[in-house]
């Protein structure tokens, strides 16, 4: 019996390569340390749910009117002082690129000095200087006692507004120096002014990077906004000192105050993500996924996987 050696070959399927069989490697490291801080997270919780904290004033005073107007004022100065910090950092970031010597050297000097000295120093001097200035004269427009015209408030805005101005300045002046040069030449070749080149070139493409160090200034600034308790205004850190003190519980008070402060921030943190996205759209071809996104996308994929696929029998 002859068998059919080359006929016998063409019928056996070739043999492929086998199929990799992928094992994830442990990471042993990662679970250990997700226990370590997991655990010193339940001593933090455990140390403080056994102090003589009385916890139950946190949310009797939470929502108080006291509160509530502290809270109002702190976003008044926070808003108010962001605004001059932010067109004194413009205008101050213009001077110091401006090719006049003097110019450039008083805006250096203002800026060596704000950023120099602490800013709580720099209310204290502001509600003081009625020891220099006995009165302000502003010839027929305004005329009083210095301890008249600067009042708690004015003396939070100055203090904490012109600080700003500084750090505003310097980032302002890198995000103008991040646009390249022959952006500006090119305007000015086509006959545009050094203010409209500024307006309509420099400045939206400078935005990119201006934005993202100006939200951290933001939120530093609705923080900082608590030193001015020591000038006597009355905003969120003062009002929850005054209703401790009348209360007798001033440590919960403060822990309320930073309830808030935690509540404020991560509002304005939430704003500052989706301000970046949107200034990001010329400098990246496709923009990150926003966390809402992120878990529509997670949910689609955990609810395709758990329906049942069907097959031949």
């Amino acid at each position: 019996m002859t068998v059919d050696i080359d006929k016998t070959a063409a019928d056996t399927p070739p043999s492929g390569p086998e199929a990799i069989k992928a094992i994830p490697v442990r990471h042993y490291g990662r679970y250990v340390s997700a226990v370590v801080a997991l655990a010193l997270l339940g001593g933090v919780v455990y140390a403080f749910s056994q102090g003589r904290i009385n916890w139950d004033a946190i949310p009797d005073y939470f929502f108080d009117d006291r509160i509530l107007d502290g809270v109002g004022k702190t976003l008044l100065l926070t808003v108010l002082s962001m605004a001059i910090g932010i067109i004194g950092g413009i205008l101050l970031a213009v001077m110091r690129l401006s090719k006049n010597p003097v110019t450039s050297s008083i805006a250096w000097f203002y800026i060596w000095f704000f950023r120099g000295t602490p800013v709580l120093v720099q209310l204290i001097v502001w509600f003081n200087l009625g020891l220099v200035f006995e009165y302000i004269n502003l010839g027929p427009f305004y005329k009083d006692e210095w301890s008249d015209f600067m009042t708690p408030f004015l003396t939070a805005l100055l203090g904490l507004g012109l600080n700003e101005a500084a750090y505003m300045a310097e980032i302002c002046r890198a995000g103008l120096l991040s646009v390249d040069e022959g952006q500006t030449e090119a305007s000015h070749a086509l006959g545009m002014s050094h203010t409209k080149t500024l307006r309509r070139i420099v400045i939206p493409q400078a935005m990119r990077v201006i934005v993202p160090p100006t939200g951290n200034e933001v939120i530093n600034m609705l923080k900082t906004t608590s030193l001015v308790s020591v000038v006597q205004y009355p905003e969120l850190l003062r009002a929850a000192q005054d209703i401790g003190q009348t209360s007798g519980a001033p440590a919960e008070m403060l822990f309320l105050a930073a309830a808030w402060y935690l509540l404020l921030t991560s509002v304005f943190s939430i704003g500052q993500y989706y301000l970046e996205r949107y200034y990001a759209r010329g400098s990246s071809r496709s923009l990150p996924a926003t966390p809402f996104q992120k878990i529509k996308a997670n949910v689609l994929s955990l609810s395709s996987r758990s329906k049942p696929t069907g097959g031949k029998a």
